[in-house]
C-alpha cells in the first residue's frame, strides 16, 4: 500500500532504533536532568521538529546531497558540532544562583530557545539525513522511490513513535530528578555535567565520517 513493503518489519525496527540511545537521547536527558520537564519535552518537541525536516528532506530527495557531496556533508557536520559545543561551554561557564528554588520567583530556562536548540542540534546532525536515506527505502517498493508519499508515511511513522520515547524518557527522568535539582548545589554539578555532554557530544559529530 502506497509503495511500502514490509511495514511490520519496519514498524518493530524503527521501535529497536528509537530505543537504542544515541546524541538525540542524551541530549534530552540533558535537558530533562538540569532543567526539569518542560525543558525535557520542549527538547523532545525540538528533536522531532528537526527530524521531521529531514524526513521531508529524504522525501523531496534534497538529503540526497549530503550523501553525494563531502563537503555538503562537512559544512553541516561542523556546524552541528560547533553549536553543540558552543551550549556546552554556555552551561559550564554559566553561574548557578545560590537561592535556586529557595525563592519565590524562580529562575525559569529560556523555554523557547530549548525548543529552538532542539530543531537545531537534529537538523546540524548530517547522520540524521543519511539514516533517513539509507533506511527508508529498504521499506519501499523499487517502483514507488519517485513519489515522495512512501517517504512521508514511513518517515513520519518514525518520529511518532521516537516522539513518545522520548517524551516518556523525558517525563521520567525530570521526576526522578526534581529532588536532586532542588539542591542548588546540586544543580550546579547537574548543569557542568550536562554541559560537558554536550561539550563531548560535539566533539563526537565532528570526529564522525561517513
Amino acid at each position: 500500500m502506497f509503495g511500502i513493503i514490509n511495514f511490520e518489519v519496519f514498524l518493530v525496527a524503527g521501535i529497536i532504533l528509537n530505543l537504542t540511545p544515541g546524541t538525540d537521547t542524551m541530549y534530552i536527558l540533558g535537558r530533562s536532568i538540569s532543567q526539569g520537564k518542560k525543558a525535557g519535552i520542549l527538547s523532545v518537541l525540538g528533536i522531532a521538529s528537526g527530524a521531521l525536516v529531514h524526513c521531508l528532506f529524504a522525501a523531496l530527495g534534497l538529503s540526497i546531497i549530503l550523501a553525494k557531496s563531502a563537503l555538503a556533508f562537512e559544512v553541516v557536520k561542523y556546524a552541528g558540532a560547533t553549536y553543540l559545543i558552543f551550549l556546552g561551554i554556555k552551561m559550564l561557564i554559566s553561574k548557578s544562583n545560590e537561592k535556586f528554588e529557595l525563592n519565590e520567583k524562580k529562575e525559569k530556562p529560556n523555554y523557547r530557545k530549548i525548543y529552538i536548540s532542539g530543531i537545531f542540534t537534529n537538523i546540524l546532525n548530517p547522520k540524521v539525513a543519511l539514516f533517513f536515506l539509507a533506511f527508508l527505502p529498504q521499506f519501499i517498493n523499487p517502483h514507488y522511490t519517485q513519489s515522495p508519499i512512501p517517504f512521508l508515511i514511513l518517515g513520519l511513522t518514525f518520529v511518532s513513535t521516537g516522539t513518545l520515547w522520548c517524551l516518556t524518557l523525558a517525563i521520567f527522568s525530570s521526576k526522578l530528578s526534581n529532588r536532586i535539582r532542588q539542591n542548588y548545589k546540586i544543580k550546579k554539578w547537574l548543569d557542568k555535567i550536562t554541559g560537558g555532554l554536550f561539550i563531548s557530544l560535539g566533539i563526537k559529530l565532528a570526529l564522525s565520517k561517513k
